[in-house]
């Protein structure tokens, strides 16, 4: 009897998709919840993995939970797996009583805490069977919260890493004097969306404090439009080099343009899907030690690892892959081979089916 699994999201992304694809092709009887518009729900659908479209617009919602609650009953599910946080509050309401394991999706370290009354309604939940963690940082911050009278059983944070699949990876790289980049410029891009954690403040610091003779230009893409941002930039003595790009469905294909990929966030990063798109390009990527950027760049191998909120570290690293192309290469190189070794789709489908097992060794 095959384990039947209620998966509940809101946005599925493109490795989450193939990991329910995957599951599905293994045995697992997947269903997913997912909005009925999502332009991810007919590759499900014609990969033959059953959706079902119930809106959860709030984080309480009665009729999206009794919906859940009909469709557990119906398919005599084995396992809910939720993948954000409406999905959870919701899904926990919907399997009350019903003899099923909960499982939860984490890809960000912290926003979590025993002080905060949604927490225990959410993440904190005893009725939580394992909490799947994308990096395993997170797995570490939920072990070390204090007081550590509360914290959870070391058993439930779990970690498996997103995986990838390298033939997603092989558009042609963009032109990037679209963006009035010129052709002999040193192109250090960021993918992102502005806040205060994404620390791109510090990454224009480092682009300043770079030698006036090195052609360093800086990309921005994603939703970089605040106002906090622009002034920054227009204050700026090298704002003629600093590029926004705004939103892209083809992010992947222009980090590829570029000859280096910067993260340098300040905290709470997860598995940051900008850096493996890169890295999967062969762009060498420099990133701070901040949650599980470290798990994805081998420091001094397959890019550099720096201190969070160190912009003169962030320039020394982009200083030297600009004077030294054969490093660039080799970190360039490792980068793609790390990910089409340690972070692959079929291995995140086989420990997720691993945990499946774990919880339902004897499915009915």
């Amino acid at each position: 009897m095959a384990i039947r699994s209620l998966c509940i999201t809101e946005s599925a992304d493109r490795p989450t998709v193939q990991t329910f694809i995957g599951m599905r092709n293994s045995g697992v009887d997947v269903t997913v919840v997912c909005p009925g518009d999502h332009p991810n729900q007919a590759i499900l659908e014609n990969a033959g993995v059953p959706t079902i479209d119930i809106p959860l617009p709030k984080n309480f919602d009665k009729d999206g939970t009794a919906k859940l609650r009909a469709e557990l009953i119906r398919g005599n599910y084995h396992i809910v797996h939720t993948f954000n946080n409406k999905a959870v509050t919701n899904g926990l309401r919907a399997s009350k009583g019903l003899p099923v394991k909960i499982i939860c999706y984490r890809g960000i370290v912290g926003a979590v805490g025993f002080l905060d009354p949604m927490s225990w309604l959410r993440y904190l939940n005893p009725r939580i069977d394992r909490i799947i963690c994308v990096a395993e940082a997170i797995r570490r911050h939920f072990l070390q919260m204090q007081p550590a009278f509360l914290r959870m059983p070391e058993t439930r944070p779990v970690t498996i890493h997103k995986g990838h699949i390298l033939d997603w990876y092989d558009d042609e790289p963009v032109d990037l004097g679209q963006f009035e980049i010129p052709e002999d410029a040193f192109v250090v891009g960021c993918t992102a969306n502005y806040r205060p954690r994404k620390g791109i403040d510090y990454l224009i610091e480092a682009i300043e404090l770079m030698s006036p003779e090195i052609p360093v230009h800086l990309l921005l893409v994603g939703r970089m439009d605040a106002d906090k941002l622009s002034a920054r930039i227009q204050a700026s003595p090298v704002s003629e080099r600093i590029h926004r790009a705004g939103f892209r469905t083809d992010a992947p294909a222009v980090s590829a343009a570029c000859d280096v990929f910067c993260l340098p966030s300040t905290k709470r990063e997860g598995l940051a899907r900008s850096v493996i798109e890169a890295m999967s390009y062969r762009v060498p990527p420099v990133v701070t030690d901040s949650g599980g950027s470290p798990e994805l760049v081998v420091d001094g191998v397959s890019g550099f690892v720096v201190p969070p909120k160190d912009a003169a570290a962030l320039a020394e690293s982009f200083t030297r892959l600009y004077r030294d192309t054969e490093l660039r290469s080799r970190m360039g190189n490792a980068a793609r081979e790390r990910i089409a070794t340690d972070f692959r789709n079929e291995d995140t489908v086989r420990k997720t089916i691993a945990l499946y097992e774990e919880l339902v060794p004897t499915p009915n």
